[in-house]
């Protein structure tokens, strides 16, 4: 379905909006928070410019968080009232646009990627997420998917818990950022306890699907790097760019917010070399337990080879063959084999061959 919309995207203008992605079911839902340090105000919808221009004149600040991408018009429309570049919108409702970070001269737009661990179905679930810096406005924009990781955010701003009110909207920024940062550790945990999982089953000798399982964590810590390692960019472009919409106080929180996703790729390496050191001892693991098989076998097909000439020699019926009628023949000849395979048991001991 993705392949088939980027392919009706081909030829259009630049800045067309066309929706790539997968959840449309849902209708756009708007919701805004309008606070500074005395009162918090919420309602659904964009407000008016009453509303707004009454909020810039006692400072406050206004969150607007968009759910659902698939209605371009609605967006389109949001995008204009807070002038948006249309090459900008362009990728907020392509869920597949890398993250990446863009200075505009009024805002600075940071596209990322919302993680959360779906434990029924033991993977990493991703969502498209926008977030939009202006001068006394945030905006973001995410996937339809129920529920986000901004529910404490919502719950300090109605309660007025810590100083969120008294920060600018920059500091808001990095809180966005920040809980969606957060998130990515949860989703290491959760890997990084699957990774235990498996130790614990190949030292039980419990590792018989133990390969497609690491593929899996493989395929898993790769999305996480796609996502993790363009973050630590855009942090970097934050602190480099200098802007006015970014104060020195807040740049603190940033460098803070850059040593979390350095510690992220840091632990993908280090989970990375531990599915692939799994990977080595399982395949070495298969390879002994072969080498073990055949040793066994070996050693077995070795000892009735003499045994078969034996057996050979005496079943060829010819007339007048010497033991033929002797009447302890056939128990001298199976002395004779027991003594030559216990006497090569005991040869193989000896040189220690197992």
């Amino acid at each position: 379905m993705l392949a088939m919309k980027k392919r009706h995207k081909t030829g259009l203008a630049p800045g067309t909006m066309v929706h790539i992605g997968k959840y449309e079911k849902l209708p756009v839902r708007v919701h805004s928070f309008l606070w500074n340090r005395e009162q918090c105000r919420e309602e659904a919808g964009v407000p008016d410019e009453h509303t707004l221009d009454g909020l810039a004149e006692r400072g406050g600040i206004l969150w607007v968080n968009v759910d659902g991408l698939h209605d371009v018009e609605r967006i389109g429309a949001i995008g204009a009232r807070f002038s948006l570049h249309p090459l900008e919108l362009e990728d907020i409702v392509n869920t597949e646009q890398r993250p990446k970070i863009e200075d505009f001269d009024d805002h600075i737009s940071v596209m990322l990627k919302m993680l959360s661990y779906n434990t029924q179905a033991n993977k990493v679930d991703s969502e498209h997420v926008t977030l939009v810096l202006g001068n006394n406005t945030v905006l973001s924009f995410q996937e339809e998917r129920p529920g986000d990781v901004f529910g404490p955010l919502r719950d300090r701003l109605r309660s007025n818990r810590g100083n969120i009110r008294c920060q600018t909207p920059d500091y808001f920024l990095y809180s966005l950022m920040d809980a969606i940062v957060d998130n990515y550790f949860v989703c290491l945990e959760r890997i990084g306890e699957r990774i235990d999982e498996i130790e614990d089953r190949f030292f039980k000798n419990e590792s018989r699907d133990m390969m497609g399982e690491i593929h899996d964590l493989k395929r898993e810590l790769l999305y996480l790097r796609k996502s993790v390692w363009p973050l630590r960019d855009i942090i970097r472009e934050i602190l480099r760019l200098k802007s006015e919409l970014v104060s020195e106080s807040t740049e603190a929180y940033f460098r803070d917010l850059l040593d979390h996703a350095i510690q992220i790729i840091d632990n993908l390496e280090l989970f990375r070399e531990m599915l692939n050191g799994l990977a080595n001892l399982h395949m070495s693991s298969l390879s002994m337990r072969l080498n073990e098989i055949m040793r066994v076998l070996t050693i077995i097909s070795t000892i009735f080879i003499p045994l078969t000439f034996i057996a050979g020699v005496y079943g060829m019926n010819f007339k007048f063959m010497p033991e033929i009628g002797w009447e302890y023949g056939y128990w001298a000849i199976w002395a004779v084999m027991l003594t030559v395979a216990l006497g090569m048991l005991a040869w193989f001991k000896h040189r220690k061959w197992f």
